[in-house]
């Protein structure tokens, strides 16, 4: 498939249409090239917009594009998280990835703990593409695909941006660096720390994560790690924020969630993080699309038990 045309898959994607099994297993080989050459710690400069959380969350995804601006306009850091409980897992992953492909520079993908085959198979994507393709095919090229994405992004290095956080087994970047990304996320060490771990306010080292991986880490973890590697912030997303997003330490730690009403029902603000070219971070908080209100899970069930009605 010689003449894969981007401009014209992200059209359709944007129109929430699905690109065909074929055109998306060239896609992520494609994908997968253009991210091997990336580190484990990619370095970027500002300004860019800082994107967490979609979890298929498609319509959502296009608003807060209506707010930062489009691809190639804005440049882009998203920070994993793309798949799994939405309903629109498979376009929103297919038009990130074609979006990476057609702007490489001005898209950053970083890999979330969702990224995973194993997690894919109990949170929605798996079950989602097989609804959608009618086999696993799909499933099988985004996630090999995943096992290219980058752990780490730094922002004109004073920024380090991470899925979920830090690891007791990493002190300097130079550690993530030697990581071997290229596989399946492992259930313990530094690379399932770096995509599992969350900040907890009320601590000051690490102790054990009740998500049962990753671990928790408090504002001397964080200090050190700041100082250690010549850092002022460290940026993350993973945890649901009701606000958008959360800021902690004395401005040492953000979190940016871009979920809003999370799995339709949490009722949650969402935000994408504006990174100025100082340094300044303006949160740009923003609500669920209109759209989840016409094409949403009530729709979906009313589909589906008329569906169930007409063959009883």
């Amino acid at each position: 498939m010689p003449n894969l045309d981007l401009d014209v898959c992200i059209e359709q994607l944007l129109k929430k249409q699905l690109l065909g099994e074929a055109l998306i297993k060239e896609i992520c080989e494609r994908t997968k090239q253009v991210l091997m050459r990336e580190s484990n710690v990619v370095h970027i400069s500002a300004p860019v917009t800082v994107v967490g959380d979609i979890h298929g969350q498609f319509y959502d995804l296009i608003e807060l594009m209506r707010i930062g601006g489009y691809s190639p306009h804005t440049n882009y850091l998203f920070l994993g998280d793309y798949v799994d409980r939405g309903l629109f897992s498979v376009e929103t992953i297919s038009l990130l990835t074609c979006l990476k492909l057609r702007y490489p520079e001005r898209v950053q993908l970083i890999r979330g703990n969702h990224e995973s085959r194993a997690v894919t198979q109990t949170y929605g994507f798996y079950v989602e593409c097989l609804k959608k393709y009618g086999s696993p095919t799909v499933w099988t090229a985004f996630t090999d695909m995943f096992d290219y994405l980058t752990l780490s992004v730094v922002i004109d290095n004073r920024i380090f941006c991470v899925h979920g956080g830090l690891s007791p087994s990493i002190h300097t970047l130079d550690q993530i660096k030697i990581i071997d990304r290229f596989r399946e996320i492992p259930h313990e060490g530094p690379m399932a720390d770096l995509v599992w771990s969350d900040p907890d306010p009320g601590k000051e080292e690490f102790a054990i994560s009740p998500r049962g991986a990753g671990y928790t880490f408090g504002s001397q973890v964080v200090k050190k790690f700041l100082q250690m590697n010549d850092m002022q912030h460290i940026l993350r997303a993973h945890q649901l924020c009701m606000e958008g997003y959360s800021v902690l330490f004395d401005d040492e730690l953000s979190t940016v969630w871009s979920a809003p009403n999370y799995c339709y029902r949490c009722g949650n603000n969402a935000s994408i993080l504006e990174v100025g070219p100082n340094g300044q971070r303006h949160f740009n908080v923003f609500e669920a699309a209109p759209e989840n209100e016409r094409d949403g899970p009530l729709q979906i069930q009313n589909q589906e038990a008329r569906e169930v009605s007409y063959f009883l």
